[in-house]
């Protein structure tokens, strides 16, 4: 595994609670002593914690993992130092095979007790990676392990996006050489069409309520955004911009309005429009390309800036138009997803032709390489829970 990139990030005031898990007694067996540790790096990989001495810090860990044969068992409890109060107490009860995803759920558990905001280690980040020769999806936890390849369409898989639910995932698929929509369910890989019409099928992203799906169709001749119910199928036309063309659509956490890129200015922008269609507003003007928009759950907008040559991951308020640049070096880094805390981003950063997915910490301006796995990884995208 090669060393991780220095990126060089905006920075904003952090601050980290000083945990002590001295006391924690994980057991002898190798369940027991995974449990402890996934969970303390998830802990510090949430950016809401740092180790403390033994005997120190502001909260403490106290508790138990054990585990047999079969079965692993933790036993939680996070107290406040000084004042005694007691965060969380609580049992965690699995199978063996079970240990990484209990601690992933008890690391969320305690990062919302002592902080009040939500974690991400028991969320799940689809990619498209090239291992096979093809372009397939894979699935990886959020601390890149666990990764597994989802699709074996054998032909060029682009552009996946979460629906609301965790466990469906919109996608565009060459599998009749011409690009279509598809969901797959993850669990089951069944697998079913949202858009096949004539001409160009893309950018599938599935409204907040589940109910609708953003696309980018050309069925009647010039690439648009459309809003299909997914139930009916009905079809209502959003933009009507000529000699141009739109992509990348994605939802505003309310689901009231979509942000796209346009090319109606002669070079690729964002816009917002309304779901219900409208006038556009333009949203980004530094930059001589700003693409890939991600809307994310704190209401910034993260997408890709082409500055100074190189695709640079920014983030902007659509209300304020206060816009911060993530990433500052000699690298492209493209396809932004929020996580579901809307501190952390994963995208794709490209050297030397090669890519690999990486996750910004927006606030303290860190950055880890997420998969170490041979081949190329692009197009990342972040599962709301």
């Amino acid at each position: 595994m090669e060393a991780p990139a220095q990126v060089r990030v905006q920075k904003s005031a952090a601050t980290r609670t000083f945990i002590d898990w001295s006391a924690f007694d994980a057991g002898p067996d190798r369940e027991a002593r995974v449990f402890f540790e996934v969970l303390k790096a998830d802990l510090l990989r949430s950016g809401w914690f740092a180790s403390a001495r033994a005997g120190q810090g502001e909260v403490r860990l106290l508790g138990d993992s054990r585990s047999g044969r079969r079965d692993v068992k933790a036993d939680c409890r996070v107290l406040g130092k000084g004042s005694g109060a007691s965060y969380l107490s609580k049992s965690y009860k699995g199978s063996n095979q079970e240990v990484t995803r209990l601690a992933h759920h008890a690391a969320d558990e305690i990062i919302e007790a002592v902080t009040g905001k939500k974690g991400f280690s028991s969320t799940r980040i689809v990619m498209v990676g090239n291992r096979t020769g093809k372009k397939e999806l894979y699935l990886c936890d959020a601390d890149g392990q666990n990764l597994a390849q989802l699709t074996r369409d054998n032909s060029l898989s682009v552009g996946p996006n979460w629906a609301p639910d965790g466990r469906n995932i919109a996608y565009t698929a060459f599998l009749r050489r011409y690009p279509d929509v598809y969901m797959v369910d993850i669990m089951s890989g069944q697998r079913k069409v949202i858009a096949q019409y004539g001409g160009l099928n893309t950018g599938a992203a599935i409204s907040p309520d589940g109910q609708d799906a953003a696309l980018i169709l050309s069925k009647d001749g010039n690439p648009e955004l459309y809003v299909k119910n997914l139930s009916s199928g009905h079809l209502v036309q959003i933009t009507r911009t000529k000699n141009a063309a739109e992509a990348s659509p994605c939802w505003s956490p309310d689901g009231r309005d979509l942000v796209y890129v346009s090319d109606s200015s002669g070079r690729p922008q964002l816009y917002i429009v309304s779901r219900t269609g409208g006038a556009p507003r333009r949203l980004t003007s530094r930059g001589s390309e700003n693409v890939a928009p991600d809307w994310g759950p704190s209401g910034l907008i993260a997408y890709a800036s082409r500055v100074g040559g190189s695709f640079q991951i920014c983030a902007i308020d659509p209300h304020s138009l206060q816009l911060k640049q993530l990433t500052s070096d000699y690298a492209d880094y493209e396809d932004p997803s929020w996580a579901p805390d809307g501190r952390h981003i994963v995208c794709s950063r490209t050297e030397s032709y090669r890519s690999s997915l990486y996750v910004l910490d927006t606030v303290e301006g860190t950055s880890l390489r997420l998969i170490d796995k041979a081949g190329d990884w692009y197009s990342p995208a972040w599962s709301p829970k």
